[in-house]
């Protein structure tokens, strides 16, 4: 039989062994991958699924970086409804990759948005780019800065201590300011401000400009540290809504596509960078839809426990713990009060754009 390059590769190289039949708990892994010590100091950031990795990182005792956090006294349950804890500084969700290089620019004082500070529909003050990180938002404008600043500087202190930086891929899609193209993580008038389409304008952003903005943010992050390693992840979770003119079906393929070719780009290119496969290992057709709750939308606690396994496997050769059992069914409980519970388990800023009707 004559040889070919086909001849002798491994199994995971051709779906009839890898992935048909398999069933959901396909490892999609293959080739050198990230190798994570337990003192290593990793760092969270990104879109409502970041958030889960952060939390399994943590139990299964990483070291899971976190630079900002609330005052001693505040009960754990507050913390957690104003956002600490749950990515490595108080950012909030940071869906797209031109929200990150801001981030980054806004932290050491190299773009300052014209338009940064809201009215809530209450007259409380919200800031634009975080603006559900506070309940009820803030009482004025200068509680609202002085938290920022310090803010910030936790976002200096993070970026410069971590060793590795895990970033999950949200949305291409996204709301700036005309007047110098400030991202928001969520449309003028829905979590505060107000929309003007003569001072906001709608952006998708292309593969091409995602590839671009991973690469300036990663040449900003190894300014300030040299050894910064990144995952790339993206979201498995879909679009909650598109103002795109698209269908919402469509417009989540197209959104997943971009943001998967541009980090799969920038893997390739940038050393010490890599892509984990967290969208195929939910959204594959090996799961078939299996990992989804009824929604389609949000990913189950199967699902999630199985991301992090096939994570922890490849980075530190263990695997995660299994899945907590399911409570038992609770009373059921007012429709305000089941809202509030799961957006403090998961706080998705996107999910407001679904709750006008």
């Amino acid at each position: 039989m004559a040889s070919h390059p086909y001849a002798h590769l491994p199994d995971s190289a051709f779906w009839r062994r890898a992935v048909a039949g398999a069933g959901p708990a396909v490892d999609p892994v293959a080739g050198p991958f990230l190798r994570l010590a337990r003192e290593d100091r990793v760092a969270t950031a990104g879109s409502c699924f970041a958030q889960h990795i952060a939390r399994h990182l943590a139990a299964s005792g990483f070291n899971y970086l976190v630079t900002e956090t609330a005052h001693p006294i505040v009960p754990p349950e507050a913390a957690r409804a104003a956002g600490y804890g749950l990515f490595t500084a108080r950012y909030g969700n940071i869906y797209t990759t031109l929200q990150l290089l801001q981030l980054f620019d806004r932290a050491y004082g190299q773009f300052a948005p014209a338009e940064d500070v809201w009215e809530g529909a209450d007259g409380s003050v919200i800031d634009p780019f975080r603006p559900n990180i506070q309940p009820g938002g803030f009482a004025s404008e200068g509680e609202m800065r002085a938290d920022r600043a310090w803010h910030l500087e936790k976002v200096r202190e993070a970026f410069e201590t971590l060793d590795v930086f895990v970033f999950t891929l949200g949305l291409t899609e996204g709301w700036v300011s005309r007047a110098d193209g400030a991202a928001f993580p969520l449309c003028p008038g829905v979590a505060g401000g107000r929309f003007d389409e003569q001072a906001h304008a709608f952006r998708n952003l292309r593969t091409g400009e995602i590839r671009a903005q991973l690469g300036a943010f990663v040449a900003r992050l190894r300014s300030v540290n040299p050894k910064a390693r990144l995952v790339l992840t993206v979201s498995p979770v879909p679009l909650a809504a598109t103002a795109s003119g698209r269908h919402v079906l469509p417009a989540t393929i197209y959104s997943k596509a971009a943001l998967r070719a541009a980090a799969q780009e920038a893997a390739e290119d940038i050393p010490d960078t890599w892509y984990f496969p967290s969208y195929e290992i939910v959204t594959g057709p090996q799961a078939r839809g299996a990992f989804f709750a009824d929604d389609l939308r949000e990913v189950t606690e199967a699902g999630v426990a199985h991301v992090m396994s096939v994570f922890l496997r490849h980075a530190a050769g263990i695997e995660a713990p299994a899945a907590p059992p399911a409570p038992a069914p609770a009373p059921r409980e007012d429709a305000h009060v089941a809202a509030a519970r799961a957006w403090v388990e998961t706080m998705c800023d996107e999910a407001m754009l679904d709750q006008s009707r």
